[in-house]
């Protein structure tokens, strides 16, 4: 049983996209999981044609409990539930910084839940707020798609002092790129360079339109289009992460 948050500074790399496949992953696989949306934008939400309940904001979340599990939503997909994000996280750092423990509030609300789902996913807004730093903590492992760019490299950096900062430990990090171009020689020039690096996974995610089309049809691609390549990716991508997930 494991907390995975899916996790970048930057915006626009593709983490939406991985939260919702590998869960949906996950689920087929027969692991019970929940994938909750952090990102007050709600696109994993909008991928399973899920709106965030009347009655629930940041408040319901932060309070735990029943307030939580009254909350969450079935999925289409047999073993896969969500927790649907709320457009009021947009003040959620303000609400945890009005708590105790506020570093680690996050933790005490979702660790519960894994009493009844054997993984859980976080989609995860970008940005290095008191809500990064809960992240942190309650998550097992961070799953940290990068496109391969001097920028990304730079703003890898800057997640590893923050980490570093927080006392939390590099080894959470797995590293894998996202939104790859063969037709770019920098991004296979990084790419070949930082393989090599620990924690950096080997299966990458290319820049495919039938990725970008899971906004018209409003599943993972691995669900819509098995057969592709974008679903052949991420297919690659989580058998190298699934055991990963469960040595922590």
């Amino acid at each position: 049983m494991s907390i995975a948050a899916v996790y970048n500074i930057k915006g626009g790399v593709g983490k939406t996209a991985t939260s919702v496949n590998l869960a949906y992953l996950s689920a087929r696989q027969g692991q019970k999981t929940l994938l909750c949306d952090l990102d007050p934008q709600g696109s994993a939400s909008y991928y399973f044609r899920i709106r965030s309940p009347k009655k629930y904001n940041t408040k319901k979340l932060l309070k735990g409990g029943s307030h939580v599990d009254k909350n969450i939503r079935g999925t289409d997909y047999r073993g896969l539930d969500l927790l649907p994000a709320d457009f009021s996280y947009r003040n959620i750092d303000i609400a945890l910084d009005e708590l105790q423990q506020s570093t680690s509030h996050l933790d005490a609300v979702l660790r519960p839940l894994l009493q009844e789902y054997d993984r859980i996913f976080l989609d995860c807004p970008p940005n290095l707020t008191l809500l990064a730093e809960n992240i942190f903590h309650a998550a097992d492992t961070i799953l940290v798609p990068i496109i391969p760019s001097t920028l990304s490299l730079l703003s890898l950096k800057q997640l590893f002092k923050f980490m570093d900062k927080i006392g939390q430990s590099r080894k959470k990090a797995l590293v894998f790129f996202s939104m790859v171009e063969k037709r770019k020689k920098m991004h296979q020039e990084l790419m070949a360079t930082m393989v090599k690096r620990q924690g950096v996974l080997k299966s990458p995610i290319p820049f495919l339109a039938d990725i970008e089309r899971m906004g018209l049809y409003r599943q993972p691609v691995t669900a819509a289009l098995p057969r592709s390549l974008a679903a052949q990716a991420y297919m690659e991508l989580w058998q190298e992460i699934q055991p990963l997930l469960l040595s922590r």
